[in-house]
């Protein structure tokens, strides 16, 4: 196996320390999230600019342990009730039609097989960054950012799925099945956490949360890493697994004291947003195909029209989903926090690249799209809405 550079080694951990403190310096001004400082730093050390940092397959398999958390976490994130009713319905709605017209843009953008990778990138929606920016602003528990956390929700599991659909090398009557397998042994294990007695397991985990047992946390890597191999015996994308862990995960704390689901949360989010997600987004800048929009200047036309085609297809359908009676204002806000995405159009761009359907030089338009969603987007459509989002925030919401 080829070493790692130690230089790479430093670097990594140094850039996942400098991206959060330059989010929260610049935040006094503007809140820009903290990820987009980690892929940029990560384009700047990289092959790309500097040349310091390198790719290697040990940090590689780091970067898919941090893909891995990133979605478990999104999967713990995942309100039930916002399935239900009204809201569950027309959020599901709308990213069926953002599916929709997201592989209609693809086909425009890249005909061919090609198309079905741009179209679900496209019709994603990136909860986790939007959830500290609602949180910060007051408005988590409003009908306004309970309509955002369900078009989130189906904008993150829903790609899930047409993942495992189009993208697993079958046809799609044998995928389906094949995901149908996959969803009742998940379903099992869903009712087993359900049967499982609760306060003991609670008792258990509340006693070893500050001893070396660290029991609630070898547990989640059990569930993820269940779960994840389940997913690859099915040959299903692991990304499947991983939101199903973490949905799992939920369910056997929900009964949970307040105090010991968040001192259990708050541990998850360490390992998970101080030392696994970073190395999987500064890695991504590190491996971003920069070197293709320098040759061909045209392909940074292309990044504008991305983020467009982002607001059209999957920022108008969400509108579907805002609460009744909203104003244009809040209706339009909607739309841009929905057409907010990033962690999805990375990891379905990669898979994309990795299966051959894909350019690099697409993956690099798609994703620099996506980073300026999440960079514009939000700060926008917060300001539409006439909510003041806080500019102190701390390094745990920005880690999101």
């Amino acid at each position: 196996m080829e070493e790692v550079h130690p230089l790479t080694l430093l670097l990594i951990p140094l850039l996942a320390v400098l991206a959060p403190l330059l989010a929260r310096g610049l935040g006094r001004w503007v809140r820009i999230p903290v990820v987009v400082f980690e892929l940029v730093l990560g384009i700047l050390v990289g092959p790309s600019v500097l040349g310091w940092a390198v790719p290697a397959p040990f940090v590689d398999t780091l970067s898919e342990f941090g893909l891995a958390m990133l979605f478990f976490v999104a999967g713990t994130e995942i309100q039930f009730a916002s399935f239900r009713g009204r809201l569950g319905k027309r959020a599901s709605l709308g990213w069926l039609i953002s599916l929709v017209v997201g592989v209609a843009a693809g086909f425009v953008l890249a005909p061919g097989e090609a198309a079905t990778v741009i179209g679900v990138a496209l019709c994603s929606t990136a909860l986790g960054t939007l959830l500290p920016i609602l949180r910060d602003a007051g408005e988590l528990r409003t009908p306004f950012g309970q309509a955002v956390a369900a078009i989130g929700a189906v904008g993150e599991f829903g790609p899930l799925i047409a993942i495992s659909l189009f993208l697993g090398g079958r046809n799609l009557g044998t995928a389906t099945i094949v995901l149908v397998a996959f969803a009742v042994v998940a379903g099992l294990a869903i009712w087993l956490a359900f049967k499982l007695p609760r306060g003991a397991m609670h008792e258990f985990v509340s006693s070893t949360l500050h001893t070396s047992g660290q029991f609630a946390i070898r547990v989640v890597f059990l569930i993820l890493g269940a779960l994840v191999v389940l997913s690859i015996v099915f040959d299903l994308d692991m990304l499947l697994g991983a939101f199903t862990a973490g949905i799992i995960w939920r369910l056997l704390m929900r009964d949970a004291s307040d105090e010991d689901r968040e001192a259990v949360e708050s541990k998850i989010e360490g390992v998970a947003f101080g030392f696994l997600v970073p190395i999987f987004f500064i890695y991504t800048g590190v491996t971003f195909d920069l070197k293709s929009l320098l040759d061909q200047p045209v392909l940074f036309l292309l990044v504008p029209v991305v983020l467009v085609v982002l607001f059209l297809a999957r920022g108008l359908p969400s509108m579907l989903a805002a609460p009744e009676g909203s104003s244009r204002r809040d209706r339009l806000s909607i739309a841009l926090l929905g057409a907010t995405g990033l962690p999805i159009i990375v990891a379905v761009t990669a898979i994309g690249v990795d299966e051959g359907i894909l350019s690099t030089s697409q993956q690099t338009v798609l994703v620099a799209g996506g980073m300026l969603s999440v960079l514009l987007f939000p700060l926008i459509g917060m300001s539409i809405r006439g909510e003041k989002v806080k500019a102190s925030t701390t390094f745990q919401d920005d880690m999101a």
